[in-house]
């Protein structure tokens, strides 16, 4: 059963990230490395948000719905591996700078958006 939970939200979160995706090219025409980094905000203050309300047991889910959240929902949305490929083009087409930018920028934030959505969980 956890497998069709992981399955299940994988498809409902990598259906989210394309949606974004497209939202962000037809907003600024250019995806790299605005659509990326949004996914990764996003989830991170999401999961930071679930994890501080689960803490301060304000929230409770049985494991298939927390292995539906966070492994499939949350896994499927968020882009590690597109982000760390979003710095290589930035790298290859000659903007060492804004590579170095966008890698130092989505950690410094993600953590404090994990950590703020933390906290934000531990009050509701």
């Amino acid at each position: 059963m956890m497998w069709i939970a992981v399955v299940l939200g994988g498809a409902v979160g990598t259906a989210a990230r394309h949606a974004l995706n497209l939202a962000t090219t037809r907003l600024i025409s250019t995806p790299v490395p605005w659509a990326t980094a949004a996914v990764n905000m996003i989830g991170s203050l999401v999961i930071g948000v679930l994890a501080g309300a689960i803490a301060a047991e304000r929230l409770s889910m049985s494991p298939w719905v927390r292995t539906f959240l966070f492994v499939g929902i949350l896994g499927g949305f968020t882009t590690f591996s597109s982000f760390m490929l979003d710095s290589l083009t930035l790298m290859h087409t000659g903007a060492p700078m804004k590579a170095g930018l966008n890698l130092a920028g989505q950690l410094a934030l993600g953590v404090a958006l994990t950590f703020g959505g933390y906290y934000i969980g531990l009050r509701l």
